[in-house]
């Protein structure tokens, strides 16, 4: 992450996205390496693909500092998640809050990224919802579910909103703690109205049948 958010913030991004694929990995009763293969992918994936994206080396790969944080989560998760075991209900809605943190902080700092690369202000916004979402993609298909970008859930449009909020005020020279924290707020914010009260964007009716 670049500029505007202290390190702290990023690992605490994918610390909490890690944490959201330890719980998918919970709910599918996986062992120890599923743990940690589901924190690390979610917690970096969307990452990488920007970097890939912006023609740059993953950034994990000059320093594996988040992917450490993520085997750590996953592994932690496995080995103490039993003492504070919940419903699955409750451990679902515990993943949602949680990847709700993570998409909001992902999504702009996917978005700062790409604009120091430098990047058009529009292609920032499209590759910080794709840092955003990226992750939870890949943790959603090898667990074999529908990824929430596939459902009707508000999720790629909080991430959108989040990016398009902090690259609209950066570009307007609003300082840039300012912006990015804006765009978290805004993006969470969103994603987490629609977690509440069961937001969702209309759906394409289907055929009928026969």
């Amino acid at each position: 992450m670049t500029g505007y958010f202290p390190p702290v913030l990023e690992w605490t991004g994918v610390a909490v996205f890690a944490l959201t694929g330890a719980l998918t990995a919970a709910r599918k009763g996986m062992d120890p390496l599923g743990f940690m293969l589901l924190a690390t992918v979610t917690g970096v994936g969307g990452g990488t693909l920007r970097d890939v994206l912006l023609g740059r080396p993953a950034s994990w790969i000059v320093d594996p500092t988040n992917p450490l944080i993520c085997m750590v989560i996953g592994l932690a998760t496995f080995m103490l998640g039993r003492r504070f075991a919940a419903s699955g209900k409750t451990r679902f809605r515990v993943l949602m809050w949680a990847d709700g943190a993570g998409l909001a902080i992902f999504a702009v700092s996917g978005a700062e990224t790409a604009l120091a690369a430098p990047s058009h202000p529009l292609t920032a916004i499209v590759l910080g919802a794709m840092t955003a979402t990226f992750g939870g993609v890949v943790r959603d298909v090898l667990a074999g579910e529908v990824p929430m970008i596939l459902r009707r859930e508000i999720y790629v449009t909080a991430a959108a909103l989040g990016a398009s909020v902090y690259v609209t005020l950066a570009q307007s020279g609003v300082p840039g703690a300012t912006a990015a924290l804006s765009g978290v707020a805004a993006g969470f914010a969103l994603r987490a109205l629609a977690i509440s009260r069961d937001w969702s964007l209309p759906s394409y009716p289907r055929a009928p049948q026969g």
